[in-house]
């Protein structure tokens, strides 16, 4: 039983329920996923089965894609419309923002930035999640980060009497909170913003259109989940023997972390070029364990 699983996450469901869930499916263990969605976020989540779930660490940081919606004109605690509503603006206040300053807020997050994450999100503070922090009465900031968010795009800008509602859709790197996001946009504003609803669309290089609800989400096969993430080399039987003694094969042209295949498909190790002595050898740093 090894793989990837491509889910689409419904809402009201944490990223562990998932893999608690596909857990009692595949009737194993093993199972990881690859990035949290929070409760009130959808879409694409990726899961490891068996000795895929020593290669989630080359999915976590791929690029991410989401559309979300923002709203205008109230701060709440955790950033988002499930926390408590901490300050409100007036709907003069609100009726004074221009389609211009909601599209200039925006731009100047576009690029590397450092950002400073929601409290609410799931990086641990000695040892306890911020999100459980916030839900027990804390109040506290984490330090900022960098990350890099490669664009934002306006689809709607819609107003109402104490609100405005923006619909964008996020590219951006691991690590970018889009609760921060609208957190920012309403601080620049001075009205106050969270968001109102989040869907994760891409986990480069898998996107929504692949993803099914976990009830029904087919095993991708091992090979051809990472086959899509790293570069392939196909090994021959001697090879293959080699390196399930953990030992070194010749090496070729390629760089950087490579995916051994054997010659009927099947994902047989991780690999990287080293030097040893006045040579360079691929040597295997992860070998796949038959489950």
């Amino acid at each position: 039983m090894n793989g990837f699983l491509l889910v689409d996450k419904a809402s009201g469901m944490t990223s562990h329920d998932v893999v608690a869930k596909l857990r009692r499916r595949f009737n194993t263990k093993k199972v990881g996923h690859a990035g949290t969605l929070d409760p009130m976020a959808t879409g694409v989540l990726v899961l490891g089965l068996g000795n895929a779930t020593r290669l989630l660490q080359y999915v976590v940081d791929g690029t991410k894609g989401y559309a979300a919606i923002i709203t205008l004109g109230k701060t709440t605690i955790t950033d988002d419309s499930e926390g408590a509503v901490i300050s409100s603006a007036s709907p003069e206040e609100i009726a004074a923002i221009t389609d211009e300053a909601i599209r200039s807020g925006l731009n100047a997050m576009v690029g590397t930035i450092l950002q400073r994450p929601s409290s609410v999100s799931a990086i641990k503070v000695d040892g306890k999640t911020g999100h459980a922090r916030v839900r027990s009465g804390e109040e506290f900031e984490l330090p900022a980060r960098e990350v890099t968010i490669t664009s934002i795009d306006i689809h709607s800008i819609i107003r109402g009497d104490n609100f405005v509602s923006i619909d964008v859709s996020v590219l951006c790197s691991a690590g970018t909170y889009i609760r921060a996001i609208a957190r920012d946009l309403g601080a620049t504003l001075r009205v106050g913003g969270y968001l109102t609803s989040l869907r994760r669309t891409l986990v480069s290089p898998f996107g929504i259109a692949e993803c099914e609800p976990w009830e029904s989400a087919q095993i991708l096969t091992t090979a051809t989940g990472i086959s899509r993430i790293l570069p392939v080399r196909t090994i021959t039987p001697a090879e293959l023997l080699e390196i399930s003694f953990g030992r070194v094969i010749a090496s070729n042209s390629q760089e950087g972390t490579i995916a051994a295949l054997t010659s009927d498909g099947s994902f047989a190790a991780l690999l990287e070029n080293k030097e040893l002595g006045n040579k360079t050898f691929a040597s295997p740093t992860l070998v796949s364990v038959k489950e």
